[in-house]
């Protein structure tokens, strides 16, 4: 009650009488008394507010005449959120904005500190810090000095731009000084965009030598920024760019590079890479990617990506509950070896537009789809049956493919589902530079599917609840295929998602024709703890077999490979997903399998792939790869990780990789070491070894998890 009232007393003239507005003082304290020189004395828990500042004290003397407060410590001063001042005494005017504190210390965003024999507040703007010492590692009352430290003679915190000025600043790495700078500026915690160098980092390879990176950003407007770094190494001399920007209604950025380097000492490489995305009126969305490169190796000699296709686009689309339309160019650029971009469809233009309607009489859903597609190579040569291994030269094709489809279902008292389907496609293509195809082959085809689904469900008292759901359906599609090329639908994947359909060809320019069944079972298992698991068994049957679907593709006899689909998920530990087509005699023809498991001190990830030699696809030899991934956490600081890619056909390693990292309250580090094993005409098997450092407090807070390091023996 006594503070209370004490603290009703701020409400009559005081200790700061001199502001009449809104911005008023408050003062709490454990006493409050007037001496006979008119001071106004504050003992006991002294508590202080004014225009957003808070102080804390011991004592507080106010002098009505000159204005002025002489504070006893333990202070504390606080600024907002973002602003924290410890001293053990100091003299301020009535509003805390400008005097002089001693034995101070500045703590900016709970991150870096600042201690100082003086600081001098001037304005409420600057804070100047004499014989200053600054850092974000936890320094020790038992004289051991903080992981790293600047000293400087003088700083100057300028609270407006969040900016730090350092005069004669020495960094040390514990008391060991490392270099000196005469004037430095470095931005605040508080600040997340600041002109100025970011963190440099070291990599060496066995093929470009130890090279340094020194980024430097500009921010260029509050929507705007350049990044550039300077890469410098014994072989090479680089600059990389990313440029930024933000808009009301999307964003874009551009990552590139310019060298000249050793590997290739007569050329000038580089590579671009851009996108972006903008909400257009009507609902449109535009979207576009430009991926392009002087050389095939260059991607890999600077570890800037692993693609060995590069793909650019220019998209528009709009989907709505009814509606889809969409229109899109790509152009391709092969980097592997033995392919010619000149005898590759490079220029790819894409369209589609999908409705749906509800009609009442016919009841059911109406679906109309129209596709439109073109592909050119560059090539002028023809394709003709002459050419040494089905090379082909310069096809160009374009298509026009419609669908219309009315969709039905029905669901019995018995719990049985059956979906209908009947419908009609028509499809035209134009092919051109082929002398073994028609120029302008066109077809009217009609189908009709019937699904029936048998859902049955359980729940166990535990809350357990099992699906399990045996399903079946027949289709039939008319007509007889166009003797046209097989352009787009070489690589057919027979999963789960494509069991029950009407085509498992991806793309339109091929359907299965004839009359076809398909029989599954799906079981599910979903638990109130999240441990999750979904089991999928399925086979095809057709009355005439299908010479477009590949060998490997399980698809290209009258039965069908026998398909087995699952996976487990328990929530948090464990993640495990496989598919796998068996032959009739059971011999194995395709195996994925995935699986992540989490443990207390990290994660181990992994995946395998086995698919058999195809001509059809292109695959000379079989292929057998599994890959490792995984990290470890040491203790609260070091975590070690991994990752090895190895070839089980070729008995070898294609990539190998490790890494080690330290983090804390104020510093990270980072130390990788990659192998590449690949040999190509283009690219070397090389080793890459990485090194940063990075110093925390002087960037915005990420909000990663970090560790104070203890004090304690």
């Amino acid at each position: 009650m006594r503070r209370f009232l004490l603290f009703l007393l701020l409400l009559v003239p005081g200790m700061l009488a001199a502001q009449q507005d809104s911005n008023a003082a408050l003062l709490v304290a454990d006493q409050l008394y007037i001496t006979r020189d008119r001071v106004l004395v504050a003992s006991g828990n002294v508590e202080a507010f004014q225009n957003g500042i808070r102080l804390r004290a011991r004592a507080i003397r106010y002098n009505q005449t000159s204005g002025g407060l002489e504070i006893d410590g333990p202070i504390t001063l606080t600024e907002g959120d973002e602003t924290l001042i410890i001293a053990d005494a100091a003299a301020l005017d009535a509003d805390l904005r400008n005097g002089i504190l001693r034995g101070a210390r500045l703590v900016l965003n709970q991150q870096l500190q600042l201690a100082a024999a003086q600081i001098n507040r001037v304005d409420g703007r600057y804070s100047q810090l004499y014989k200053t010492t600054v850092t974000s590692c936890r320094v020790c009352n038992d004289g051991r000095p903080p992981l790293w430290q600047i000293r400087a003679k003088r700083v100057i915190h300028d609270e407006v731009e969040n900016q730090l000025y350092f005069d004669e600043a020495q960094f040390r790495i514990g008391n060991l000084p490392v270099f000196w700078l005469p004037r430095l500026r470095l931005p605040d915690p508080t600040v997340r965009r600041a002109t100025g160098f970011l963190v440099p980092s070291v990599r060496s390879t066995s093929q470009l030598g130890i090279g340094l990176k020194i980024p430097y950003f500009i921010k260029l407007s509050e929507k705007r920024d350049l990044t550039l770094t300077p890469y410098f190494s014994s072989s090479t001399k680089t600059l990389q760019l990313r440029y930024r920007q933000a808009y009301k209604n999307g964003r874009i950025q551009f990552d590139a590079a310019i060298t000249r380097d050793d590997l290739r000492p007569t050329e000038t490489r580089g590579y671009l890479f851009g996108r972006g995305q903008f909400a257009l009126p009507a609902d449109f969305n535009l979207r576009f990617d430009i991926e392009t490169v002087s050389d095939d190796a260059y991607l890999k000699d600077y570890g800037y990506s692993d693609a060995d296709r590069l793909r650019s686009e220019l998209r528009i689309s709009r989907a709505r509950r009814d509606e889809y339309i969409s229109a899109s160019l790509i152009n391709f650029k092969t980097l592997r070896d033995g392919e010619e971009n000149s005898t590759l469809p490079t220029l790819v233009l894409d369209g589609e537009y999908e409705r749906r309607f509800f009609p009442r009489v016919l009841g059911g859903e109406v679906r109309a789809r129209l596709l439109a597609h073109s592909h050119r190579r560059s090539s002028t040569l023809s394709s003709d049956s002459d050419d040494a291994d089905d090379v082909v030269d310069g096809r160009d094709v374009a298509r026009l493919n419609g669908q219309l489809d009315w969709l039905r279902s029905v669901v019995f008292s018995s719990g049985l589902r059956a979906d209908t389907r009947l419908g009609a496609s028509f499809n035209t293509f134009r092919i051109s530079q082929d002398d073994t195809t028609p120029e302008s082959p066109t077809e009217l085809t009609p189908h009709a599917t019937l699904t029936l689904r048998y859902p049955l469900a359980k729940q166990s008292p535990n809350g357990v609840r099992q699906v399990l759901e045996p399903i079946a359906q027949i289709s039939l599609t008319g007509g007889t295929r166009l003797a046209i090329p097989n352009e787009e639908s070489t690589r057919v994947e027979f999963d789960q998602g494509n069991l029950i359909s009407l085509s498992r060809f991806p793309r339109p320019d091929r359907r299965e024709r004839g009359a076809m069944a398909a029989i599954g079972v799906g079981w599910s298992r979903f638990s109130p703890e999240g441990w999750n698991a979904h089991l999928t068994m399925g086979q095809v049957f057709r009355e005439d077999s299908d010479s477009s679907f590949s060998a490997t593709s399980g698809l290209d006899s009258l039965s069908s490979d026998i398909l087995i689909a699952g996976q487990i998920d328990t929530g948090s530990t464990l993640f495990l997903t496989g598919r796998s087509l068996f032959a009739d005699d059971f011999d194995l023809t395709k195996a994925e399998l995935r699986g992540d498991i989490a443990f207390r001190r990290g994660s181990i990830g992994g995946s395998y792939v086995w698919l058999d030699a195809d001509a059809d696809e292109d695959r000379a030899s079989k292929v057998s790869e599994f890959a490792l991934e995984g990290s470890y956490r040491i203790n609260n600081y070091w975590t070690a990780s991994a990752d090895w890619r190895f070839d089980v056909a070729s008995e070898r390693a294609a990539t190998a990789g490790v890494g080690l990292s330290y983090e804390n309250e104020c510093v990270t580090l980072d130390l990788t070491v990659k192998r590449r094993y690949t040999t190509s005409t283009s690219v070397e098997p090389s080793t890459d070894f990485g090194f940063n450092i990075g110093l925390r407090g002087f960037a915005a807070d990420t909000g990663t998890e970090r560790y104070v390091r203890s004090c304690s023996n």
